[in-house]
């Protein structure tokens, strides 16, 4: 690119991707980011030797974009099993993948929360999905996620009881009203891949992205919000709240709503899935183990799951101690009392383990996450913004120019460096 000046607003992962890009073909790349670390929504904290991630996420090892972009041995990734154990006062049964979980292949077919048919059915979906790729996915007729699984004849308790929770827990929405084309790539990456979070947490995939964006010579500047921009056709001027900036582009790569803000782009979507999670210690001997499963709450919507995340990753807690984070779903969750949630939590544990007791479980830190996802109901992809919707010399990148998701983000981030690239 000859040396073109490109700002890139926002070090989230969409942001990261394209800097390293943009950098590596010739560009001087100047990332500025509000934040004092890099990040956007994957963010991780520490407190009294808890590994905490900002809410419950997981990286998607089948995702295209994270194996072209992650080096996923240097993450040092700590997996979950396949499948969950689904949960109810009295009562906890797994549902996995016989095929990649042998261990609980036997528990899996005597779980008789999931009829025989609904089995084969998995099966055939699993078939399904897998000849399809994610482009012909995102460009197929649109339905809910309910409404899908309806028509592929799968049983009432099968959604209510496993894919509800599940997929509460990816899509942030119980109700299965999403649209079934995430239901379909997710489902899909599950199959061709697993679930992870590095031992280190969340944000080691960040801070990965923004090492290798620094050795391509992206430079990369922290606490410096931008404030405006403007657009010259032929280049742009961008007013932080340190200084003025002229540049040959500007990539705003922020969140959706500081998107709209700075372009003025009405397509960008800014309704919200929100969700709370609260993180626990326990005393190690008391906490549950699950054979590194999540726990779906397959009796009640709240909490809707509870994860064992220092049984997945043991340095998530120091020793003697376990931690657990439980995530609640919807905008009521927002503003509950966190006292209120960790008695709720309590209670739901002590009635899946009647035989043990839960006194001790003491909340760490709760994360209130009113922006997590762009909602995502049937036909919102088709309405997505093209990375040059703003005009002129401005490009958008983010997940909100894909679908809600890491490989959204960071497919966006490749993608709107190649236009950059093209555009000069």
């Amino acid at each position: 690119m000859n040396g073109a000046s490109v700002v890139v607003a926002g070090a989230g992962l969409a942001g990261l991707v394209a800097a390293r890009r943009l950098a590596g073909a010739g560009a001087d790349v100047t990332v500025l980011e509000r934040r004092s670390t890099v990040g956007g929504r994957v963010r991780t904290e520490t407190r009294d030797g808890f590994t905490l991630d900002r809410g419950f996420q997981v990286l998607f090892t089948a995702y295209p974009a994270v194996r072209r972009e992650l080096d996923l041995a240097a993450l040092d990734l700590r997996y979950f099993t396949p499948g969950a154990v689904i949960a109810r006062p009295g009562s906890r049964s797994v549902l996995s993948d016989p095929l990649r979980d042998l261990r609980s292949a036997p528990a899996s077919i005597r779980n008789d929360e999931v009829t025989f048919t609904d089995k084969v059915r998995t099966l055939f979906l699993r078939q399904h999905v897998d000849t399809r790729t994610e482009s012909e996915i995102f460009r197929s007729a649109d339905r809910s996620i309910r409404s899908y699984l309806r028509e592929w004849g799968f049983s009432d308790d099968y959604v209510d009881n496993f894919v509800a929770p599940f997929y509460g827990g990816i899509t942030l929405d119980r109700s299965l009203s999403t649209s079934k084309r995430v239901f379909e790539y997710t489902f899909k990456a599950l199959s061709d891949g697993r679930i992870a979070v590095p031992a280190a947490g969340m944000a080691a995939i960040p801070e990965q992205l923004a090492a290798r964006a620094r050795s391509t010579g992206a430079s990369i500047r922290l606490s410096e919000r931008v404030e405006s921009v403007t657009d010259h056709g032929d280049g742009v001027t961008v007013e932080t709240d340190a200084e003025t900036i002229d540049a040959d582009a500007l990539v705003v790569a922020t969140d959706p709503k500081e998107a709209k803000r700075l372009t003025d782009v009405a397509e960008i979507p800014t309704d919200a899935r929100g969700c709370v999670t609260q993180h626990y210690r326990l005393p190690d001997d008391v906490a549950p183990t699950t054979r590194r499963k999540l726990l779906l709450n397959a009796g009640d919507p709240s909490p809707n799951t509870v994860v064992p995340m220092s049984e997945v990753a043991p340095e998530y807690a120091p020793d003697g101690e376990a931690l657990l984070n439980a995530t609640f779903l919807g905008d009521a969750a927002l503003d509950r009392d966190a006292g209120a949630l960790a008695d709720e939590t309590r209670l739901t544990l002590e009635s899946w383990y009647p035989d043990r007791d839960f006194a001790d479980l003491d909340p760490v830190r709760t994360h209130r996450i009113e922006f997590a996802q762009f909602d995502q109901p049937p036909g919102v992809h088709d309405t997505l913004p093209d990375h040059r919707a703003p005009g002129g010399r401005t490009y958008l990148a983010g997940d909100y120019t894909a679908w809600s998701s890491i490989q959204g983000a960071m497919r966006s981030g490749r993608e709107v460096a190649r236009a950059v690239e093209w555009d000069f």
